[in-house]
């Protein structure tokens, strides 16, 4: 198996609404695959094509080397998934659903282990409907791992856990990737997708409009690195301007803000010394995923809005 999943101009239509249009990406097997972007970018669409939920309108989909839209009855096995938007039987009890979703396959993880392993041990007899927001989705974590499976899909996998939680579910996934497991994460986190994903695609009106590593992602940054340090009133910042390296530099809020490129901090500390001014405090920084994410998504606005400039719509006569 070259590729753990590999989607080929994929496109998914809902009446006019273009939902995922000519998207292409592969997954390499172990690979932490994170799928960003802003609400109604195509991520949940994108992974129920791959589920097999949905039928692609054009374009082809392969998991662990199958097409799910044809119901292969092994992909079943190999593949679990925890959706954005799930439910089970209000008055099914969190041991009885385990062993339900259990007796789907032939082997399985220890249950007891995992409900300990998420905190649910004292929950075994609680029914679905009067855990918490964050045990529930908890519980379909583990449904998701139950199997063991070679690829798992975890659709917004932090969205209502606690901070406690969301560490271990972290810790997990990072043990998945430790025994070989495929995970393709979509999140709206940018610090998650940052500190657990190989490689993400950021997707935008249904197309990927940037694919790599973070750390390559945030290095293709025009100002990669800030220093933000508080100065007194008569500290004058504009100098900065043409010190090397120096990107852009703005005073708000009481804090003088320089972005720039590597040795940014060198500059500015050299700058400070020449003014014999100490700062009260001084904080250097580099970009994160989430300084791509805005860049790209404020890149393509204006681009929108120029080309709506250039080519109005002609009004109705």
């Amino acid at each position: 198996m070259d590729t753990a999943l590999s989607i080929q101009s994929l496109r998914k239509t809902y009446g006019a609404t273009v939902a995922v249009d000519d998207l292409s990406l592969k997954v390499e097997p172990g690979e932490i695959f994170g799928l960003i972007g802003p609400n109604g970018a195509g991520k949940t669409t994108t992974v129920e094509c791959l589920l097999g939920l949905r039928r692609p309108d054009a374009g082809s989909v392969q998991v662990l080397g199958m097409t799910p839209q044809d119901n292969p009855p092994d992909l079943a096995h190999r593949v679990g998934a925890q959706l954005q938007e799930a439910a089970l039987p209000s008055r099914i009890t969190v041991a009885e659903a385990l062993d339900l979703f259990g007796s789907f396959y032939s082997e399985t993880r220890a249950p007891d282990a995992l409900l300990d392993r998420w905190g649910l041990a004292d929950e075994r007899t609680t029914p679905f409907e009067a855990l918490s927001g964050g045990q529930q989705q908890r519980l379909f974590v583990i449904l998701a791992f139950l199997h063991n499976p070679d690829l798992v899909v975890l659709d917004e996998i932090s969205t209502g856990l606690d901070p406690e939680a969301r560490r271990d579910t972290r810790d997990l996934i990072r043990e998945l990737r430790a025994e070989g497991t495929t995970v393709v994460l979509v999140t709206h986190f940018m610090d998650e997708a940052q500190a657990l994903c190989d490689r993400v695609a950021l997707l935008h009106e249904g197309r990927c409009v940037a694919l790599d590593a973070p750390a390559a992602l945030i290095d293709r940054l025009d100002a990669p690195y800030r220093v933000r340090f508080a100065a007194p009133p008569a500290f004058d910042p504009a100098p900065l301007r043409d010190a090397d390296g120096v990107t852009q530099v703005a005073r708000r809020d009481g804090e003088v803000r320089v972005r720039g490129r590597e040795d940014l901090l060198t500059s500015v500390v050299r700058h400070l010394a020449a003014q014999n001014a100490i700062p009260d405090d001084l904080h250097a920084e580099r970009a994160t995923l989430e300084d791509v994410f805005l860049t790209i998504a404020n890149d393509l606005s204006s681009t929108q809005v120029q080309t709506e400039a250039l080519h109005p719509e002609k009004e109705p006569s």
